[in-house]
């Protein structure tokens, strides 16, 4: 793949450094892109519109953005219909009847919605969605800044997300090493685990800051601000309340069903070895994002039935409630198609290609491990996708490991951790887009709140690699 050289990095800079100044992602977005192919199309400013709405359609044409933004409007539907249950005002009562009268009572609510990102590790999404709005009610209630929220459900996603191999992060990842037949993916990526730093250190930092009550930077501005002055009315939606168990079972049964999914998407492609053999066959060779869809709509599927026999809902307030559920998220998919546009735009340019090709020069064995998480960290914040970060790390990282007998366990960590890094320092990814959306805080806020906290944990995952790369 050609690339067009430092070309490639304006359209992506251009869009990060608007959205900041300006706080209008999706203007931000849109002109990044339209400058994007203005540079592919050599000026041509006729072809170069075209080409922008030739990309925003052409997003549909991958079916895992498709279900991904298909997902994003089921995940609305479920939330509504569980609000309209009862189940995320019996959920809040619950945890307050149980935090009720224990010192920290307000560190505890923010470690317990850290606790929830973290448990749903399905699929980043979905985690950030679910946490920012049941718990969103709950932090306004008590003046804790939406954007604590958006960074403990931003924070606690995908480092989960990326730690466990049984949802869509690990078949994707070991469907990328699956390209190396010297190379046993799910072997792989199991023992690359206790060496994704970033990730590690993240987890730790957000349930410790969770817990202390310490805030820096503009997070402890804004925290001050909002205990100095009262909140307005929140959207808290409706005044029935009922078990927490009209919640927690439909989450619970979309998280359960995701690892069956994804075997059983993949099953059928191995005819031969054992039991074991076949699950670990399936994991790698299964779609994780149309596992993820069956699992989400899953729980849809129990939550009306639910809600159904408890006579909650008739046919009419159970369309009714989904679509009002999908509607809210709409201005999210729009800002969904937009991130992922931007990104098939930056795979055009060869953003990451140019990055990585300008700075492979410099590694040396045991400097690697450091550097390679740098250049991922950078690519994913140029970009604005940890996925794409490892598609174009993961086919450079392995052969380079192999030949510069670099420790290919670290490698591949530092990609994964890189590109969650980078990715949370992005104001152009999707997952920060979705958090502050989903915790219903201006967005470059959440990025100016999360950047001190995020660019710390990864100081310590590029020392932690520097140490590691030289005596591992």
């Amino acid at each position: 793949m050609t690339d067009f050289g430092f070309w490639s990095l304006i359209p992506p800079l251009l869009a990060i450094g608007l959205a900041i100044k300006t706080k209008q992602v999706v203007f931000s977005l849109s002109l990044g892109i339209f400058v994007g192919y203005l540079i592919i199309q050599e000026g041509n400013l006729f072809e170069g519109l075209l080409s922008t709405i030739t990309a925003f359609v052409d997003v549909f044409q991958s079916k895992g953005n498709t279900r991904t933004i298909i997902l994003t409007l089921i995940i609305g539907a479920l939330i509504q219909l569980i609000k309209y249950s009862g189940g995320i005002n019996g959920f809040i009562a619950w945890v307050q009847k149980r935090l009720a009268g224990q010192s920290n009572f307000k560190g505890k609510i923010q470690a317990t919605s850290a606790l929830t990102g973290f448990l749903i590790f399905v699929e980043s999404n979905i985690s950030i969605l679910t946490v920012g709005t049941i718990f969103r009610p709950l932090f306004d209630k008590h003046k804790i800044p939406r954007e604590k929220l958006a960074y403990l459900a931003d924070s606690s996603s995908a480092p989960s997300c990326v730690l466990f191999p049984l949802n869509a992060w690990g078949a994707y990842v070991m469907g990328l090493l699956l390209a190396f037949p010297e190379v046993d993916p799910f072997t792989t990526l199991i023992y690359s685990i206790p060496f994704n730093f970033y990730a590690i250190l993240t987890l730790i930092f957000v349930f410790w800051l969770s817990f202390s009550g310490k805030e820096y930077g503009e997070m402890k501005r804004i925290t001050e601000r909002r205990e100095s002055k009262e909140i307005g009315k929140t959207d808290e939606s409706e005044e029935r309340t009922s078990s927490p168990l009209n919640m927690v079972i439909p989450i619970a049964v979309m998280v359960l069903t995701m690892p069956f999914f994804l075997i059983y998407g993949g099953w059928d492609g191995m005819t031969e070895g054992g039991f074991a053999d076949k699950v670990w066959f399936s994991i790698s060779n299964g779609s994780g994002s149309e596992a993820v869809l069956n699992a989400c709509f899953s729980g849809f599927l129990v939550a009306a039935i639910m809600y159904g026999f408890q006579k909650m809902l008739t046919i009419k307030t159970f369309i009714d409630q989904s679509f009002k559920g999908m509607n809210d998220m709409v201005v999210m998919a729009v800002l969904m198609v937009l991130a992922f546009a931007i990104g098939n735009l930056c795979n055009e340019l060869g953003t990451g290609i140019y990055v990585s090709r300008v700075t492979s020069s410099w590694l040396i064995p045991e400097l690697a491990p450091a550097l390679i998480f740098i250049i991922s960290s950078f690519i994913a914040f140029a970009t604005g996708t940890s996925w794409g970060t490892f598609a174009i790390m993961i086919s450079i990282g392995v052969p380079l490991s192999f030949a510069v007998d670099a420790n290919l366990y670290l490698v591949i960590s530092a990609i994964l951790g890189g590109g969650v890094f980078g990715d949370h320092c992005s104001p152009i990814s999707d997952t920060t887009l979705i958090a502050s959306v989903a915790s219903g805080c201006d967005h470059i806020d959440h990025v100016r709140t999360q950047l001190p906290y995020a660019l710390f944990t990864g100081g310590l995952a590029v020392i932690c690699y520097l140490i590691f790369g030289f005596f591992v």
